[in-house]
């Protein structure tokens, strides 16, 4: 990364320095980021059998009820 690059992602990052647009841009995209990984998270989660799902400490019905929320629900 260059200094460039990296006064701009600081600049990203902040909040204050952005135009209120860009701002509310870069929230969505961060939304939506975080939705993608919550799918593929749990998507990845229906895919483990029992032994694994104990090897993160998770039980079968907690894998269910993680597998069966929304996207959009944390």
């Amino acid at each position: 990364m260059t200094r460039a690059d990296d006064r701009s992602l600081t600049a990203m990052t902040s909040g204050t320095s952005l135009p209120p647009v860009s701002a509310a841009l870069y929230a969505l995209a961060n939304l939506v980021w975080t939705w993608e990984e919550r799918r593929i998270t749990r998507a990845a989660l229906t895919r483990l059998d029992a032994h694994m799902l104990h090897d993160i400490g998770l039980s079968d019905r907690q894998a269910e009820a993680e597998t069966a929320k929304p996207f959009w629900q944390d």
